[in-house]
Parts: C-alpha cells; sequence; structure tokens
C-alpha cells in the first residue's frame, strides 16, 4: 500500500470521522489518496491554514475528539503555528499532518522546504518527521496516544513527500505505551488523606474549577465532591460550563474580567482547592498578595504545574476522574451556609455598580452584554459559546450561561483574535446538533473573514454575532483607563459586513437601535442556516469589573471605583 494510502488507513483505525484541511504541492499524494476516501471521511476544505487548526480545535473542544489538520509544506505548515500554539497554551488534542520536500532534498533550502519539527518542537507534545512510509502507521499511533492521553495537546507529523508515494506491508497497532512518556500519573492516598484532612477542618473552603476537569469528563465527580462538603466553587475561562450556570455552589467566574465575589473570596478564604486548572496570570493577578492567608491544594494531572505559580500545601497528582472520588469519599459531609451567604454582599455589589446598567440600560444605547444575555436566553442557555478575543470575548463569557458542559469555545492563553470564525465552524462538526453562537468583534472578525466561504461551501449552521463597536476594543480600553485616552491605532474604519455576507449567500441583519434587537435574535435563531448578526454596540463601553493586570485580585475597578 502507498504511504498516503497507509495515512488514511491509519486515520480509519483510530476512529476519525473529520479532517479539516488546505492542499498545497508536498502533500498532494495525501489529498489524491483522500479522493478515494470521500465516503469515509468529512473532509472540509478552509480557506486558510490558520483556520484549519482553529476549526480543529474547536472540534475538539465540542467533541471531545482530538482534530485533525491536513496541510501542506512551506507557508502553509507555518500558517499553523498560531493555532498550534493556541492548542498547546488550552491543552486541546489536535493532529497537524504537514506536507514535506522528499528526503533527498532535505536540508537543501528546496522550494518550500522549511523545519517544521523544529520550529514546533517548544510548542507541542511531541513533534516528529516521517521519512519514509514504513514509519507512517506507528508514528500515527504515537501520535494520537501522546495528544489525547493526560494533559492533551497538539502533535505536528512532518510527512516527507517520497514515504506518501513509497510503499510497503500495511499493519496498525494502537499504542499503549511510549517510553519515557507518563500520561497517567499514579494516584497517592497519602495526597488524598492530606487535602480530605485539611478541607475537613476548612471553616471558608472555596474551589476554583479550571478545565481539566472537562478534559477529564469529570463534571459529575466535581459536583458530587462540592455537595458533599458544601464548598462553593468558581471557574477559569476555560472551566466555565463544567457547572450548570444555576448550580447552587457556582459562584461565577475568575479572573481579570470575572465576578467580584469569586476574586474577592479567593484571598478571604482559608482552603483554596484548585481543580484542573494552572493558576494564569489572568487570574492570579500579583501572586505576592494572591490567596497569602489560604491552604492551597491542587489537583492537577500535570505535576510540573503543581508549584509553578503558587505555592501549595498539599498537591494530589492525577486525573480529576479519579481524584475527585477519592477525595469524595474521604472527606465529610459538611455545612458551610454562612461562608457561601458571605458572598451575597459581593454579588449585589456587582449588580448594582455594574450587570443592571449592562443587561437594562435606560438609554438607547446597546451594550455587550445585554446582546450577549439575551441570545443565551433565547437559546433556552443551550448553546455553545465561541467567541474570538477582546471585549467580546469578556462580555460573553460574564454574560452568557450554561446548561450543558463543553459548552465554550474560546482562546485563553494565547488570547489569539481571529480564532472565532472557524472555531464555530469546527464547534458545529464537533457537535451539529447543537446551536453554535459565535460573539466576535469587528477587528477580529475581518483576521479571518475568509472562513465565510467555508460556511458557504458547505452550509454551516452557525449564527455569527459581530459586535460592532468600530474600535479594537480590548486594547482601546487599556488605552483609556491606562494610557490617557490615547488611541493609538484602535479606530477602525470598518466596510459593510452586511454586504459581505451578502456575497457569501449568508443570511443576515443589521441592528442599530435597541428595539430591534429582540426580534432579529428571534429571526437568526428561527432556523439552522447560517446567520451574521451584525449589532452596533456602543463605541466606548468598557468591560467591568476589571482588575488591572499586575495587581492584586481584590483591586477590582468598577464604573463607580474608577470614577
Amino acid at each position: 500500500m502507498k504511504g498516503s494510502y497507509i495515512l488514511m488507513e491509519s486515520l480509519r483505525a483510530e476512529g476519525v470521522e473529520t479532517i479539516f484541511g488546505y492542499p498545497g504541492g508536498n502533500i498532494i499524494p495525501v489529498f489524491d489518496a483522500l479522493y478515494d476516501y470521500q465516503d469515509k471521511f468529512n473532509y472540509v476544505l478552509m480557506r486558510h491554514e490558520q483556520g484549519v487548526t482553529h476549526a480543529a480545535q474547536g472540534y475538539a473542544r465540542t467533541s471531545g475528539k482530538p482534530g485533525i489538520c491536513l496541510v501542506t509544506s512551506g507557508p502553509g505548515a507555518t500558517n499553523t503555528i498560531t493555532g498550534i500554539g493556541d492548542a498547546m497554551m488550552d491543552s486541546t488534542p489536535m493532529i497537524v499532518i504537514t506536507g514535506q520536500v522528499g528526503t533527498s532534498f532535505l536540508g537543501t533550502d528546496a522550494f518550500q522546504e522549511i523545519d517544521m519539527v523544529g520550529i514546533t518542537q517548544p510548542i507541542t507534545k511531541w513533534a516528529h518527521q516521517i521519512r519514509h512510509a514504513d514509519e507512517i502507521a506507528e508514528a500515527v499511533s504515537r501520535a494520537f496516544y501522546i495528544a489525547t492521553t493526560g494533559r492533551p495537546g497538539p502533535v505536528v507529523l512532518d510527512f516527507t513527500k517520497n514515504a506518501q508515494l513509497e510503499s510497503c506491508d500495511f499493519n496498525y497497532t494502537k499504542t499503549t505505551y511510549s517510553r519515557g512518556y507518563i500520561p497517567f500519573p499514579e494516584m497517592k492516598r497519602s495526597q488524598i488523606e492530606e487535602a480530605s484532612a485539611l478541607i475537613n477542618k476548612a471553616k471558608a473552603p472555596f474551589a476554583l474549577v479550571g478545565q481539566g476537569v472537562i478534559l477529564g469528563n469529570a463534571e459529575k465527580e466535581l459536583t458530587d465532591f462540592l455537595e458533599k462538603a458544601d464548598i462553593p466553587a468558581a471557574s477559569t475561562l476555560l472551566g466555565l460550563s463544567a457547572m450548570p450556570t444555576d448550580f447552587r455552589l457556582n459562584k461565577g467566574f475568575i479572573g481579570m474580567h470575572g465576578n467580584i465575589a469569586p476574586n474577592m473570596k479567593t484571598n478571604e478564604c482559608d482552603v483554596l482547592i484548585a481543580i484542573g486548572m494552572r493558576f494564569d496570570d489572568r487570574v492570579t493577578g500579583d501572586l505576592a498578595t494572591y490567596a497569602k492567608q489560604a491552604k492551597v491544594i491542587h489537583l492537577d494531572i500535570d505535576p510540573s504545574e503543581i508549584d509553578k505559580n503558587v505555592k501549595t500545601t498539599v498537591q494530589v497528582v492525577g486525573n480529576a476522574k479519579e481524584t475527585l472520588p477519592a477525595l469524595t469519599k474521604m472527606i465529610e459531609k459538611n455545612n458551610h451556609t454562612d461562608w457561601i451567604k458571605s458572598f451575597d454582599v459581593y454579588d449585589k455589589k456587582e449588580y448594582d455598580e455594574v450587570i443592571k446598567q449592562e443587561l437594562n440600560p435606560t438609554d438607547d444605547r446597546i451594550t455587550m452584554g445585554e446582546v450577549v444575555r439575551k441570545v443565551s436566553d433565547a437559546t433556552n442557555k443551550n448553546a455553545i459559546l465561541v467567541t474570538d478575543v477582546g471585549q467580546n470575548q469578556m462580555a460573553a463569557a460574564r454574560y452568557f450561561q450554561y446548561t450543558k458542559t463543553r459548552s465554550i469555545v474560546t482562546s485563553g492563553g494565547l488570547g489569539t483574535m481571529g480564532f472565532g470564525i472557524p472555531a464555530a465552524i469546527g464547534a458545529k462538526y464537533g457537535a451539529p446538533k447543537r446551536t453554535v453562537c459565535l460573539f466576535a468583534g469587528d477587528g477580529g472578525f475581518q483576521m479571518t473573514i475568509q472562513e465565510l466561504g467555508t460556511i458557504m461551501a458547505n452550509n454551516i449552521g452557525v449564527k455569527l454575532i459581530l459586535l460592532n463597536n468600530n474600535y479594537l476594543g480590548m486594547v482601546r480600553q487599556w488605552q483609556e483607563l491606562f494610557f490617557n485616552e490615547r488611541y493609538s491605532s484602535t479606530p477602525m474604519d470598518n466596510p459593510d459586513f452586511n454586504k459581505i455576507a451578502d456575497a457569501y449567500r449568508i443570511k443576515n441583519k443589521h441592528v442599530t437601535k435597541q428595539s430591534e434587537l429582540d426580534s432579529a435574535i428571534q429571526d437568526m435563531l428561527k432556523d439552522d442556516d447560517a446567520y451574521l448578526l451584525v449589532v452596533d454596540v456602543e463605541e466606548y463601553g468598557l468591560i467591568y469589573p476589571m482588575t488591572p493586570a499586575g495587581t492584586t485580585v481584590t483591586n477590582i475597578l468598577t464604573p463607580n471605583k474608577n470614577e
């Protein structure tokens, strides 16, 4: 069997259903083989290789399966770098297969040769070059094992052209072990005992929930744990939807633009329990002042994350699916009514100073939060939220609500503008029966606007909500608050987005008045066709609360405090 066909059969052996790609010279043999597998794979031709990777990320986040990318060498391969880095930062399983010049041309600076392995080694779990056909099956098997086990992440397979054309016998064996790689560290009973002892003594325990709970499929294990010990919890950006919004112990969203109560309570609790999260700087602010009063318990599958940023009292290494039940079994049933009720004063402050005017503006201006909440309510809180990056992302994270897990797809660690449209495409392929709603700003939307062509060509029923304020909004917000309103390179002279949607044969509407919003949202959601809703939101809107970068988590700005 030819190497290109061995790749196809190897992907089938791993249960691959969907592939995102873009062809080119040094991957043509693989695409030629793909021609014979049109009934075996759902292949999606994107409009740019960066879009290929973000679509694969969206697919992985909503389906729980690895996203598959297929691109050519040279610029095709280097165009995937942003998506690979994004996937690495956000622990997204992804296999990126790149074409490469033939083995005899390696090192000669041949046309479209690039050292893809050397470039991507720092931002992948594994990067490997396949030089001969008899290496393909084993490399693919190992790639899937590494990408999907332990803490997930991206893998690159650099596929030389001669390997695609050579023939050899095909035999596929799934990898279950790789020397030096320990994806599932052994859970230690002593760690569980230490952690449970701290939790049992706690008067004011508080849990921080990260994406590790979702990646470990441990959502029920999480709520069982919280319920037994009556522990309030809040989520990181990527941990949102691990708990339903209305879960009684869910206290919201932590971080720079998170809710006031959980941020303040981080520095008031006596035991802080971090579950599958990495203490990102957007969550901790100034580490010198972060949770100094608390004993810290850190549950994570990746030992390198423990003590990296925040010094822990007790570490619990392992998959949350295993460690949480073990902990639940050992902790005592408890009641922390007064502690939980103490969150209310901060919740009221945030409602009075921020939420009330954001969700119910008294004049005809349209706020981002108002649009987000109205869309969320119109979908009965059952939709998947996809965001681009910027003010749109933070407004969406704050005001979208969830009933199901795997309901948020956003670029967390890397903060990639342009992530939104292709990620929404991938999210819809990963969860075709669910409504997918993208919120994007006018800046990020234009970075991957060509992917409207993918939506058109494949009739992908995503709902695109463009929150247009004619600015690079988040940078403008920082310029207003911290750079004396010097708006350097942030005003945007935008095109007519609705005419662009018309050109791509996508249904659309433009909302300029608050009175038009409700009916426009209903029109958007009445069927499963693709739809672009352009909403002109207030140009100088600010996303509050906000904790300035590098300050303590309790140094929270609100409109009242900022004035």
